[in-house]
C-alpha cells in the first residue's frame, strides 16, 4: 500500500508519516523548497519526498500521476488561526486551492484513492451552551478567515464525493498537541516559555492572552491514528468529529503545565495575544466516529502535556556569539 500525505515536514505530517511507517505503508510526502525539515531528519531516508507546489496545478497533476497512491491524507494547510486574521486572503487561497487541485488531479487521472481531508472544529465557531458537547450535525458559523477556509475545504470534499464520487472522508478536529507542536500555538507556546524560563532564556514570565476560552484537546498521536481508521473504516462522503470529549480551560491547561516545573513563574496578560472574535467553547462529540472505526482517544492529556514540556526541555539551546 502507497499512502501521500502532503505537509509531511510538518507537525501532524510529521506523526502521521511515522505512524504509517509502522504499518509497514510506503510513504510519499510533499514538501516546498522552504519547509523545516528537523520533524522527519530521523526517518527522511524511509520516505520519498517530492517537492510539490500544491497551489500549482501542473505539480500536483504530475505528482498524483506519477505516484498513483492509495490513500491520501490532505494535511498541508496554512493552520494558524491568529494568522488568517493579518493574511485572510493568503489563507482562504492558500488552502482551498491546494486542495482542488488535488481532487482535480484524483478526478482526471481516476486515481481510486481513498481521501483523508483535515477539516476542523473551528467551522463550528459560535457555539451556543446547549449545543455542547457539539456533533455534526451543529450549525457551522465560522469565526475566522481560517475557519472559513476549513468550510470550504470540508464541502469540497463533499461536492467531489456526490459529483464525481470521490471517496472522500472529512475529519473536523479539536484541538491537538503534543511533541513538535509549533511554539506559536497556545499550548507549545506555554510549554516553550516555561521550558526557557528553566534553561535561564527569559525572565521568570509567561505571557497569556485570553485564558478563559475551552477547548477540546487530544494527542496528536491519537489523531493520526484516527486519520488512519477514518480511510479503513470510515464512509466515504461523510463528516466525523476527532474529540477527546472533555473540555480543559486554557487557565487550568497552563496551571497544568506550571505544576511540571519548579521554578516560580508569573503570569502576566499581552494584550498583543488577543483576539478580534474568539471561540469561547469547543467540546466535542466523537460517538459518530466512535461507532464507525471502534477509535477512542488513549493518551491522557497530562501525558500529552508533559510529553509537550519535555519536548521543549530537549530542544538544543540557541548559540550565542561572544564578543571580542
Amino acid at each position: 500500500m502507497k499512502a501521500l500525505v502532503t505537509g509531511i515536514s510538518g507537525f501532524v505530517g510529521s506523526h502521521m508519516a511515522e505512524f504509517l511507517l509502522g504499518k509497514g505503508v510506503e510513504v510519499v510526502g510533499t514538501i516546498r523548497n522552504r519547509s523545516r525539515m528537523n520533524h522527519i531528519e530521523s526517518i527522511a531516508k524511509e520516505l520519498h519526498l517530492v517537492e510539490c507546489e500544491l497551489r500549482d496545478p501542473f505539480s500536483v497533476e504530475t505528482l498524483i500521476q506519477s505516484e498513483k497512491p492509495d490513500y491520501i491524507f490532505h494535511l498541508a494547510a496554512q493552520s494558524f488561526v491568529p494568522t488568517s486574521w493579518n493574511s485572510p486572503m493568503d489563507t482562504i487561497a492558500n488552502n482551498i486551492a491546494g486542495q482542488l487541485n488535488l481532487l482535480e488531479a484524483v478526478r482526471r487521472y481516476d486515481v481510486p484513492a481513498r481521501i483523508q481531508i483535515a477539516c476542523s472544529s473551528e467551522e463550528y465557531g459560535h457555539v451556543e451552551s446547549h449545543e455542547a458537547p457539539i456533533r455534526e450535525t451543529n450549525p457551522l458559523r465560522p469565526l475566522s478567515p481560517y475557519a472559513i477556509s476549513k468550510v470550504a475545504q470540508d464541502y469540497l470534499g463533499y461536492q467531489y464525493f456526490k459529483s464525481y464520487g470521490l471517496r472522500v472522508v472529512r475529519t473536523r478536529t479539536f484541538n491537538h498537541t503534543g511533541p513538535r507542536r509549533g511554539e506559536q500555538f497556545v499550548t507549545s507556546n506555554f510549554a516553550k516559555q516555561i521550558a526557557d524560563i528553566e534553561k535561564g532564556l527569559k525572565p521568570p514570565v509567561i505571557y497569556v492572552g485570553n485564558l478563559e476560552a475551552k477547548r477540546d484537546f487530544t494527542d496528536v498521536r491519537d489523531v493520526v491514528r484516527a486519520y488512519w481508521l477514518a480511510l479503513e473504516k470510515g464512509a466515504p462522503g461523510e463528516a466525523y468529529n476527532i474529540a477527546s470529549g472533555t473540555c480543559w480551560s486554557i487557565a487550568d491547561m497552563l496551571r497544568l503545565l506550571l505544576s511540571f516545573s519548579e521554578v516560580k513563574i508569573e503570569i502576566r496578560q499581552d494584550p498583543a495575544r488577543m483576539r478580534p472574535s474568539d471561540v469561547e467553547l469547543l467540546l466535542g462529540n466523537y460517538d459518530l466516529f466512535h461507532d464507525a472505526t471502534g477509535w477512542s482517544p488513549e493518551i491522557p492529556f497530562e501525558r500529552t502535556m508533559e510529553d509537550l514540556l519535555n519536548y521543549w526541555r530537549s530542544q538544543p539551546q540557541p548559540h550565542v556569539e561572544q564578543g571580542a
